[in-house]
């Protein structure tokens, strides 16, 4: 097993950062090989520039500008979000990850004389799991439409593989959660995981970390 998780959150001691940890624990339990994306350790520019956009369609010269993105997305079967909902979405600098690295002839094939629409890109992707974190409320999230979680889970979920598991779950009212709230919730974390990873029943189980911050 090969993962790749993206990470996203400028607070390296955010309750996210402690989802992540839970992520890597398990991903290692499972002898898994994994590398991951964090996006603002990195200093990832979310920003599509001109030059980028004149070259969308030239491929592979349009990989170049985010060649190790690329190169990792290629590499996982395994692909792991990890970050806070803001605004109901994505946060700017993800949203800025996908616009720049899932690109045609990478992420997609763009339509041609046979087909009318694009096609998946990312077939190898077999496994594809999102853990966040709401300040809203789960009633008011899905009110909304949870965009975040429907441009990954649905949109990007068409262009992997035509059977690729999903795991999904979200720690929501962050701002009123307790110590127990975000103990069970690492916990939750941790079980779906195990699942989504077929985790051998003996070999599940992990220990909490408490941050305390979105």
């Amino acid at each position: 097993m090969r993962a790749l998780v993206v990470f996203c959150h400028p607070d390296p001691e955010s309750f996210t950062a402690g989802v992540l940890a839970v992520v890597r624990e398990r991903l290692a339990a499972a002898g898994a090989e994994v590398r991951v994306s964090d996006l603002y350790a990195e200093g990832f520019d979310p920003a599509l520039s001109r030059a980028e956009l004149a070259g969308y369609l030239d491929s592979p010269a349009n990989e170049a500008p985010v060649a190790a993105e690329v190169e990792n997305l290629r590499w996982c079967d395994t692909l792991i979000f990890v970050y806070p909902t803001w605004w109901y979405g994505l946060p700017a600098v993800l949203k800025g990850w996908l616009d720049r690295v899932m690109l045609p002839d990478v992420a997609f094939l763009m339509p041609d004389q046979h087909n009318a629409t694009i096609r998946p890109g990312l077939a190898h992707v077999t496994r594809l799991g999102v853990f966040t974190t709401c300040g809203a409320s789960w009633g008011l999230t899905r009110f909304v439409g949870a965009p975040g979680r429907r441009t990954l889970l649905r949109g990007l979920r068409l262009l992997c593989a035509r059977r690729c598991r999903t795991a999904f779950a979200a720690h929501y009212l962050m701002d009123s959660s307790s110590a127990e709230s975000r103990r069970r919730h690492l916990a939750r974390v941790a079980r779906r995981l195990d699942k989504f990873l077929d985790m051998p029943r003996e070999r599940r189980g992990m220990s909490p970390v408490a941050h305390c911050n979105q």
